[in-house]
């Protein structure tokens, strides 16, 4: 079993007197997590899984003393898919003003569906975590160093959802089952997500483009509908938890870009299943755009994961000048430099001599760990 890293913290945050609301996507372990903190609790607690008719049924529109006789005598309530419940911020808002005794957990798998609906209910009564797929600093419970450097061009192609990483000879069938079906359900059933091929034209032209500046005008002319779709669509797709996106960086610098972004994919293996490609490295013409992807990825994990939310960008000038990805924390600015393989890199001197006071670093693979698993 692989320890989620966040798992200290949620059990921590439990009977504080608020709501514990888990976001990820489908099929990253969130019920897994949800079961292993059951078992702190298994004399007093109670599991709900809203996918099933009767629970949802059980758990609408309820008053305080119909949901006390739904949780009968247990401390601890888990429900799954909670966005699945009509109103479910009014429901969660009752366990927390009227029930204070028991403690509430909720999953949803689309934060635009779940935090929607309990933003307001649960102004000032939640307390959040992201549940991310695996990382590399969970893999190191069960994988050596040694063994984790062979195993990176894997995780690289195939990514790191659980099932990926822990059935890896089905890995081919468990992406193209993500894909297919768990991908497309949770963003088509918003209401907003009519367009099918559009979404699909959309996923695929940005698994093309990772690591390059990204034009919704261009994206809109690719996919045959306006730049108000496509910029609702990767909203949809942030909130889906399919992808980020990074800002450039300026102080009004007026040689640097200020309109693009970079589109990143959350999970690589996703990303290299939408465009049907699942080669080896060394068959393969885009490795470093999948190489920076993949890194700046579990540095996101790695920073979610332990609470920190710093300012990210990246930095790119009109000479092509870059650098590829940027964090201020605590008023600190600190640069990447991003390579697949060996080299020297030299930090532009634009970038050098606009933001002096800024330390720019590389990361290769020699040196990768210390930026996702052993970063402070």
């Amino acid at each position: 079993m692989i320890e989620r890293t966040i798992k200290p913290a949620l059990l921590n945050s439990l009977f504080k007197g608020k709501a514990v609301v888990i976001y990820g996507a489908r099929q990253v372990g969130k019920t897994t997590l949800m079961r292993e903190v059951e078992r702190a609790y298994a004399a007093s607690s109670l599991y709900l899984n809203c996918d099933e008719p009767d629970v949802r049924h059980a758990m609408t529109e309820k008053t305080s003393t119909e949901l006390k006789a739904l949780i009968g005598r247990n401390k601890l309530v888990l429900i799954d898919e909670a966005q699945r419940v009509t109103n479910i911020g009014i429901t969660l808002k009752l366990f927390v003003d009227a029930i204070p005794e028991t403690q509430v957990i909720a999953t949803g798998s689309s934060s635009f569906e779940l935090s929607n609906k309990i933003v307001e209910p649960l102004t000032g009564r939640k307390i959040e975590f992201h549940l991310h797929p695996f990382s590399l600093e969970e893999l190191k419970q069960v994988y050596s160093p040694l063994e984790l450097g062979r195993l990176l061009e894997t995780q690289l192609i195939f990514g790191m959802y659980p099932d990926v990483v822990n059935f890896s000879e089905a890995a081919t069938n468990t992406l193209r089952e993500l894909t297919r079906s768990y991908l497309y359900k949770d963003i088509l059933a918003h209401n907003r997500i009519r367009h099918s091929d559009v979404l699909e034209k959309l996923l695929q032209s940005l698994a093309l483009q990772i690591g390059s500046e990204v034009s919704y005008t261009e994206l809109a002319q690719q996919t045959g509908v306006d730049k108000v779709t496509i910029e609702s669509y990767i909203r949809m797709l942030e909130q889906a938890f399919v992808i980020f996106r990074l800002r450039p960086y300026s102080t009004n610098q007026r040689n640097e870009l200020k309109k693009l972004r970079k589109i990143y994919f959350v999970d690589t293996g996703l990303r290299n299943m939408l465009i049907n490609n699942l080669n080896p490295p060394d068959l393969r013409s885009d490795m470093g755009s999948l190489w920076e992807n993949f890194v700046i990825s579990e540095r996101l994990k790695h920073n979610e994961n332990h609470g920190r939310y710093p300012n990210t960008w990246f930095w790119r000038s009109h000479q092509q000048q870059e650098i590829d990805y940027l964090e201020e924390a605590g008023g600190a600015l600190h640069g990447w430099e991003i390579k697949s393989g060996k080299g020297r890199f030299r930090v532009p001197a634009a970038f050098a001599t606009a933001y002096p006071e800024c330390r720019v670093s590389l990361i290769t693979r020699d040196n990768l760990s210390d930026f996702v698993i052993s970063a402070s």
